[in-house]
C-alpha cells in the first residue's frame, strides 16, 4: 500500500507549553499556568491543519504523560501522528512562559534529555518525506545530533522527491552549546532549502561573517537582538540557494525577498493588521502556517504573506500558540472586516 500524501510534513520540536495566567505579573509572582501544546514546527503543523491543509508531524515524545498530552491534542486537531516515535529513556519537553505585555514574554525551556532532539535518520525513513508537497524544518532541529543529521537527511530526501523545503530559522540561543554555531548549521542547510522564514535578528545571527561579533549567554533567549546589516544578510542568505525569504517584521507585517534565476532580488512589503497585543508568542508560527497555505494554493507571495500576517495578528490577541491559531473561516472573516488581502 502506497504511503499517504500530505500538503505539509513539519519536523522538529514539540512541547507542553505552560502559559502564565497572571497577565502582566513578573515571573516570580505567577500563581498559575494554562497548559497548551507548542514548539515551532508543531505550531505550524496545527496552524496549517486548521486552515485546511493535510498535515503530518515528525517529532518525538517520551513515554510520559506529557507525551500523551501532546499526542492527544494533535489527534483531536487532525494532525497525523503516525510518524511520531516514542523515545525510551527520554522526556517530552516543556516550556514555561510569562506574559508581560507589550514587550516582555520571558521563556524558560526544559529540554534536557528531550525526546525530539533524538530524531534519527531511521525516523525520517519511516516518515512520508517523499510524499509531501512541502517539508518544514527548523533551526532548533539542527542544534544537536542525531536530530541535526536527521533534519539534513530529510531535506535531502525532500529535494530528491521534488518537494519544497521550508526552513523556519527558529533561533533559540540557549539551545546551542555556542550560539555562533547556529549560523554554521543554518548555512550548511541553506543549499537544500527553497523558502526561509525568520526575523531580522535571526537573519543576522545566521549570516554574520564576523562570528566573533556574537557573544550571547545561555540565559538569553528569543528577545536577543543581534547587531548586523540585515540587507547584507538577506543577500548572503539567498546566495546559498533559497529563492524566497519571508522576513517577519511584527506589527509592520512581512517583507518578502524573491531571488530569480539570474540572481536578481526583488523585495516588497506585505502590510500587517493593527491589533491590540496580548501575547506575541506563537505569532510567527501562525504567520508561517498562513503563508505556506497561500503558497500551496498558488497565491502570489504578497497575498500569501498577507494571509500569514492576518493569522499572526489573530494569535497575538490570544493567550497561547497552537491552541489559538485561527481556522480559514476565522481568518477570512478577520481580513474581510479590514479591507481584504
Amino acid at each position: 500500500m502506497a504511503p499517504e500524501s500530505y500538503d505539509l510534513l513539519s519536523m522538529g520540536r514539540s512541547s507542553i507549553d505552560l502559559y502564565a495566567n497572571d497577565i502582566g505579573a513578573p515571573f516570580e509572582a505567577i500563581t498559575s499556568f494554562a497548559a497548551y501544546v507548542g514548539g515551532c514546527p508543531t505550531n505550524i503543523a496545527v496552524g496549517a491543519r486548521r486552515l485546511g491543509l493535510r498535515t503530518a508531524l515528525l517529532t518525538a515524545v517520551g513515554p510520559d504523560p506529557v507525551g500523551a498530552f501532546i499526542l492527544g491534542f494533535l489527534r483531536r486537531e487532525g494532525v497525523e501522528t503516525a510518524y511520531i516515535p516514542t523515545k525510551p529513556g527520554r522526556r517530552s519537553s516543556a516550556v514555561l512562559l510569562g506574559i508581560e505585555p507589550p514587550d516582555r514574554f520571558p521563556l524558560t525551556y526544559y529540554r534536557d534529555n528531550c525526546a525530539d532532539i533524538e530524531l534519527t535518520i531511521d525516523d525520517v525513513l519511516a516518515a512520508p518525506v517523499a510524499h509531501c508537497r512541502t517539508l518544514l524544518i527548523s533551526g532548533t532541529g539542527l542544534s544537536k545530533d542525531p536530530s541535526r543529521s536527521a533534519t539534513l537527511f530529510a531535506a535531502e530526501q525532500a529535494c530528491a522527491a521534488g518537494a519544497t523545503v521550508a526552513l523556519d530559522l527558529d533561533f533559540r540561543p540557549d539551545q546551542w552549546h555556542d550560539p555562533r554555531a547556529f549560523g554554521v548549521a543554518i548555512r550548511s542547510a541553506l543549499p537544500l532549502v527553497d523558502i526561509v522564514i525568520g526575523t531580522e535578528d535571526e537573519l543576522n545571527a545566521a549570516l554574520l561573517t564576523d562570528v566573533g561579533a556574537i557573544h550571547l549567554s545561555h540565559s538569553q533567549v528569543s528577545d536577543t537582538r543581534v547587531a548586523g546589516d540585515v540587507d547584507t544578510a538577506v543577500r548572503m542568505l539567498l546566495s546559498y540557494g533559497p529563492h524566497v525569504l519571508l522576513q517577519k517584521r511584527g506589527e509592520h507585517g512581512a517583507r518578502v525577498h524573491l531571488r530569480d534565476e539570474r540572481g536578481q532580488i526583488e523585495q516588497f512589503d506585505a502590510p500587517g493588521f493593527p491589533v491590540e497585543v496580548a501575547n506575541i508568542l506563537g505569532a510567527g508560527d501562525a504567520f508561517a502556517a498562513g503563508a505556506l497555505y497561500g503558497h500551496l494554493h498558488g497565491w502570489d507571495w504578497r497575498k500569501a504573506a498577507r494571509l500569514g500576517n492576518a493569522c499572526g495578528a489573530i494569535v497575538v490577541t490570544r493567550h497561547g500558540c497552537a491552541n489559538f491559531t485561527p481556522t480559514l473561516a476565522e481568518v477570512m472573516a478577520f481580513v474581510a472586516e479590514r479591507g481584504g488581502l
